[in-house]
């Protein structure tokens, strides 16, 4: 009788735990401002995560706008070209090929950070723009705080990709994710 007491306390106590954490993480991921909207980004590059609409445009936006040097899109897939990704490149006046940098390598949010950091070395990048959308950015920037050197400058410029305010389904799937990264990532 006394172990299922205490089953029931522990599995009450890990429920609490996971409800607080839950919550915490999906107040961080609404709190999120589209810093697109608000503000007037400048670094040296722009790190644009893929796996979302309107994040490789804003990217090229920023490119073109003389607002970075070099741009890096991180996650593309491995036989894409820059073309198949963003068709409308001829409509963007003189931008050159040779500022835009395709990463290949990485498939998850984790591996965007682990991969883009050589190139940024490489490229001598000072800051970096760090483009997603803004139920991406809380966990997206965390983890690149993880992985960059921690005096190194990173300005988020979250989009809206979709609808302003997330689904309940939606919300639910980015915290699950935040909570994964948050306990062994950042």
């Amino acid at each position: 009788m006394l172990q299922k007491r205490v089953a029931l306390v522990v599995f009450v106590v890990l429920v609490l735990i996971l409800g607080v954490s839950y919550y915490r993480h999906g107040k961080k991921i609404l709190a999120q401002e589209v810093t697109a909207w608000t503000q007037d980004h400048r670094a040296d590059c722009a790190v644009v995560l893929t796996g979302g609409p309107g994040r490789v445009r804003e990217g090229f936006d920023l490119l073109s706008q003389g607002r970075v040097k070099k741009l890096i899109i991180s996650g593309v897939y491995q036989f894409a070209q820059l073309r198949d990704i963003f068709p409308q490149w001829p409509y963007y006046g003189s931008m050159s090929e040779e500022d835009v940098i395709l990463e290949k390598r990485s498939a998850t949010t984790y591996g965007n950070a682990q991969q883009s950091l050589p190139l940024v070395e490489a490229l001598r990048c000072r800051d970096i723009i760090l483009v997603t959308s803004r139920m991406h950015m809380h966990r997206s920037y965390s983890i690149f705080r993880a992985v960059f050197p921690h005096d190194f400058p990173i300005y988020t410029r979250a989009i809206v990709a979709g609808q302003y305010e997330p689904t309940k389904v939606e919300l639910f799937i980015e915290t699950t994710k935040s909570i994964f990264y948050d306990l062994w990532a950042y």
